[in-house]
C-alpha cells in the first residue's frame, strides 16, 4: 500500500507534456479518420518495405507501428485507440489509391505549383538567408526563388501547363508574425530542453513564423485550394559563411533534390509526423517524388555542370538510384500532399555563384571564368523545363 501511495504521488508529478498530445509547434490536432479512405488500398509487403526503407529506417518506425499479417496499428495520442489500417490481401485484390493528384500524361493541362522557397525583401535578413559583401549587390535567397519561380512559370505555361505560385511578392502567405508567437516560442524551447530567455524566446518566435507558420499556411493553400499534381519547390544551397556581418565565399558549388523520409524516432514521437507520414506513405506520392526528381536531376547536372552534395548525417538517405536525390523529412516536402521535387542547386555563397548574381538576370550568354554561360535564373530554369520535358514528354 506504501508503495502504491508513493506511486500515485509521483505520477501526478509527471511534466504535463508527458500526459498530453504531443505535436509539433503549430501543428494542428490531426484528424486519423481521413486515412480511413486508403483501408485495404496497400499490401503489408509494400507497406513495410515503404515505411522501413524509405519513411522510417534504422528502425525509427518500430515504436509506434505495429505491424501483423493484416493490417498496422499506428500510435495516436494518449490514451486514445491507436489508427489501424488494414492491409490488401494482394496486390490484385488493392483497392485504388484515392488521391487529388494525377499521375502520368504530359505538361499540357497539367497543374504544378511553384513554391518559391523563403522570403524576400525585408524578411530575408530575419531568415538568415541573406548576405552582402561591400557594394556588391546582396544575395537574398527569398528574392532568386521569386524571380526563378516567375520565370520559370512563363516557360511551363508556354508548353500548356496551368501554373500557380504560393507567393508572388515578399509578402508572408500567413497572418502570423513574431509577436504574437511568443507563447509558441516558450512551449516550443520547452518541449526541446532549451532555456527561455528573452533572446532565445525573439529567436524561437522568429524561427516558428518564417520556417513553420509560413510553411503550413502554403502547405494549406496548396492542399485545400490549388490541389496540384505536382509542387516545384524553388531553393538555393548555402555552406556556412561566417559572420554575416563579413560573410567568406567558398570555392564549393553543388547539387541536390530531396524527396519526403527518413524521418527519425525523435520526429515520430509527435502525433501529427506520423500521421502526415501515413499520408505521404499511403497516397504514393514518393514513387512519383523519385521518378521526376530523377529526370530533373539528370538536366540540373547537365545545364549547371554541379556535381552532387552527400550528407554525411543520419538526417538523409540516398534514394532513387542516383546521387543526386536524398530522402529527408522536412515541413514542406512533408505537409505538401502531392508529388513534390525540392530542389538545392547552387551555393549561394560560392564565389562563382555570387560574380554570376552580381550579372544579374541577361538573354543570351556571356563568359565567366573563361566559360560561356546564360544567367544562373535563366540556367536554373532550363534545367527544371528539359527534366519535366524528359518525364512527361514535349506536347
Amino acid at each position: 500500500m506504501q508503495i502504491f501511495r508513493f506511486a500515485l504521488i509521483a505520477l501526478l508529478f509527471v511534466p504535463s507534456l508527458l500526459l498530453a498530445q504531443r505535436l509539433t509547434p503549430l501543428a494542428p490536432r490531426p484528424d486519423w479518420s481521413t486515412l480511413e479512405k486508403f483501408q485495404g488500398t496497400i499490401t503489408k509487403d509494400e507497406f513495410t518495405r515503404l515505411l522501413t526503407q524509405v519513411y522510417a529506417p534504422r528502425g525509427a518506425w518500430g515504436g509506434d507501428f505495429d505491424i501483423a499479417e493484416d493490417h498496422v496499428n499506428v500510435t495516436t495520442a494518449p490514451g486514445r485507440a491507436p489508427f489501424r489500417l488494414n492491409f490488401a490481401p494482394n496486390v490484385a485484390s488493392a483497392k485504388p489509391v484515392p488521391r487529388y493528384w494525377k499521375r502520368g500524361g504530359g505538361l499540357k493541362g497539367r497543374r504544378i505549383a511553384i513554391d518559391p522557397g523563403h522570403l524576400g525583401g525585408d524578411w530575408a535578413k530575419m531568415e538568415e538567408r541573406w548576405f552582402r559583401i561591400g557594394d556588391n549587390k546582396p544575395v537574398a535567397e527569398g528574392d532568386m526563388t521569386l524571380y526563378v519561380a516567375r520565370l520559370l512559370k512563363k516557360e511551363l505555361e508556354k508548353r500548356g501547363a496551368k501554373v500557380f505560385l504560393t507567393r508572388d511578392s515578399s509578402k508572408p502567405a500567413t497572418s502570423l508574425r513574431p509577436k504574437k508567437l511568443k507563447k509558441a516560442a516558450i512551449n516550443s524551447l520547452h518541449d526541446e530542453g532549451r532555456r527561455a530567455t528573452p533572446a532565445s524566446i525573439k529567436a524561437e518566435s522568429e524561427r516558428l513564423f518564417y520556417r513553420t507558420g509560413e510553411i503550413r499556411a502554403r502547405a494549406q493553400k496548396v492542399n485545400d485550394n490549388i490541389k496540384p499534381d505536382l509542387v516545384l519547390a524553388l531553393h538555393f544551397n548555402a555552406e556556412g559563411w561566417g559572420n554575416p556581418a563579413y560573410p567568406s565565399l567558398t570555392g564549393v558549388n553543388h547539387l541536390h533534390l530531396l524527396v519526403n523520409g527518413c524521418y527519425d524516432a525523435t520526429e515520430l514521437s509527435y502525433e501529427d509526423q506520423r500521421h502526415d507520414l501515413m499520408v505521404k506513405l499511403l497516397n504514393r506520392s514518393g514513387a512519383e517524388e523519385i521518378a521526376i526528381s530523377r529526370a530533373v536531376a539528370k538536366s540540373m547536372a547537365r545545364a549547371t555542370g554541379l556535381p552532387p552534395y552527400t550528407y554525411g548525417s543520419k538526417t538523409a538517405i540516398n534514394v532513387g538510384d542516383s546521387p543526386y536525390i536524398w530522402a529527408r523529412n522536412l515541413l514542406a516536402n512533408r505537409l505538401f500532399q502531392c508529388p513534390v521535387v525540392y530542389l538545392e542547386p547552387y551555393v549561394m555563397n560560392n564565389r562563382e555563384f555570387h560574380a554570376r548574381v552580381q550579372l544579374g538576370d541577361y538573354k543570351g550568354r556571356r563568359i565567366i571564368s573563361g566559360v560561356s554561360r546564360e544567367s544562373v535564373f535563366r540556367e536554373y530554369v532550363r534545367g527544371v523545363v528539359a527534366g519535366l520535358e524528359a518525364y512527361f514528354g514535349k506536347n
